[in-house]
């Protein structure tokens, strides 16, 4: 980034308006960018055709749920790219107002948080086959040429856009929109379509990026899930399908509870939220602090040192294996990286290997992990539901166990697997913060590009 760039910014972020930008009700911005056009003025808009889960199928026309618009990271509606779309089966009589054609920008007209609200896709529909707009969706039609096709995919990144669709927003713990209000909705943008049209070129590279290291990510997954039925022994089977060179014997079956003690805060020791600290020298994990089988520390609260005192046995250490018992049940996390001492907060067991030179706690950590320990509290949960999980539910959990050695192994082999995958969400992270930035930068013209 050069030093005019840097000045630039400088110059925004303390409200100057640098030389060659205008400074607008909603922001700063180049002065030949348009600046007086609503959302009204570039679309008009339609409903979609409000249809449920239940009314959809595997046939027939495909349908853009307000559910598959949340869930997708596409910034662009494909009918290639949403290729998993329910379909509802209809017949197209004509043209039907809720049909969306390729340059249209599908909103939404719900969502259950804020930032949700300004939610849009582009639909790319080149053939302009029959796409159905659906429930919860509000779609735009150009009125013009004024936008790139590209661009559009875009239109509501810029935060100022953001703040206008949270403040239009109603509700409470649903936030809706409707077309009345989204017409109002102000915005700013080049007037030359070849930069707008670079601009999409720029940020569609990281978005591929972001999509390409998601891909790999649930690959790993989907690998680790395989590896999971396949080197843990099937039912009524002394031996896994595959595993390592060299490993030959039967495996055992154990309780949890012959080979590991459980322990949690007792009732009269639970904290109150009043004695929860911000910062301290002795940190309090809760199960809301765990996060893919991992403590995040920077979430966690402090205590005083006699509340830490108060038991050793959930005195946390590198290497302890966390289940949650309240809340949702069955999460599990392990304790590495921790450099300060620590103890539990109700809801949460601290699970204490009876003997360590006969099970390995990485084994005994990813085989809690993996879904047999949420299999079986769902079939003791049969007739009714658990609210708590107690000693008396995990005592009888069985354990499949094979020699110390081949624990070892397996524990590490999976530890890779999960490095891999964090290693990969890190980097999701890091571009996602970088790209943010950058559009910023560029849906606002504080950075302009050269065509």
């Amino acid at each position: 980034m050069n030093q005019q760039i840097k000045q630039r910014i400088e110059q925004v972020n303390n409200g100057q308006v640098p030389t060659g930008y205008k400074e607008t009700e909603f922001g700063i911005f180049p002065c030949d960018w348009v600046t007086d056009k609503t959302f009204g003025d570039l679309f008009s808009f339609n409903g979609g055709l409000g249809k449920s889960r239940e009314e959809l199928s595997e046939n027939g026309i495909e349908y853009l749920h307000y559910g598959d618009m949340h869930r997708s990271d596409f910034n662009i509606a494909s009918l290639e790219q949403y290729s998993k779309l329910p379909k509802y089966d209809t017949k197209i009589k004509g043209d039907e107002s809720f049909l969306m054609q390729d340059g249209d920008v599908a909103f939404l007209d719900a969502s259950e948080d804020l930032e949700g609200t300004s939610r849009s896709v582009l639909i790319d529909n080149p053939e302009n086959k029959p796409f159905i707009a659906g429930l919860h969706i509000i779609y735009g039609k150009p009125r013009g040429k004024e936008l790139s096709k590209y661009y559009k995919q875009y239109l509501t990144r810029p935060e100022y856009i953001k703040k206008q669709f949270k403040k239009l927003a109603s509700g409470f713990k649903v936030y809706g929109l409707n077309r009345n209000t989204i017409t109002g909705i102000k915005c700013a943008y080049p007037k030359s379509t070849a930069e707008q049209e670079k601009i999409a070129e720029i940020l569609m590279k990281w978005d591929e990026a972001i999509v390409l290291y998601n891909r790999q990510i649930e690959k790993l997954k989907q690998l680790k899930s395989v590896c999971i039925k396949k080197m843990f022994p099937k039912k009524r089977s002394k031996v896994p399908e595959v595993r390592f060179k060299g490993f030959t014997k039967d495996w055992e079956q154990r309780k949890l509870s012959d080979i590991a003690t459980m322990h949690a805060r007792i009732g009269w020791q639970n904290l109150r939220t009043s004695e929860f600290l911000d910062s301290g020298d002795y940190m309090l994990i809760t199960g809301t602090d765990f996060n893919d089988g991992a403590v995040n520390y920077s979430t966690c609260h402090f205590v005083e040192k006699e509340r830490y005192e108060q038991d050793k046995h959930i005195q946390i250490k590198n290497g302890s294996i966390l289940i949650t018992k309240d809340g949702t049940l069955g999460k599990v996390a392990y304790v590495q990286g921790l450099s300060m001492p620590a103890t539990l907060n109700a809801g949460v067991f601290n699970v204490e290997i009876k003997d360590e030179t006969k099970v390995d706690n990485k084994y005994l950590f990813q085989y809690l992990k993996a879904p047999f320990l949420m299999d079986y509290v769902d079939k003791k949960a049969t007739g009714g539901t658990i609210k708590h999980l107690n000693q008396n539910i995990l005592i009888d959990f069985p354990v499949v166990m094979p020699s110390k050695a081949e624990q070892e192994a397996i524990g590490v082999y999976f530890e890779q697997l999960d490095n891999i995958i964090t290693l990969h969400q890190r980097k999701v992270e890091k571009i996602k913060i970088q790209q943010k930035a950058l559009q910023q930068y560029l849906l606002n013209g504080i950075v302009r590009v050269n065509v």
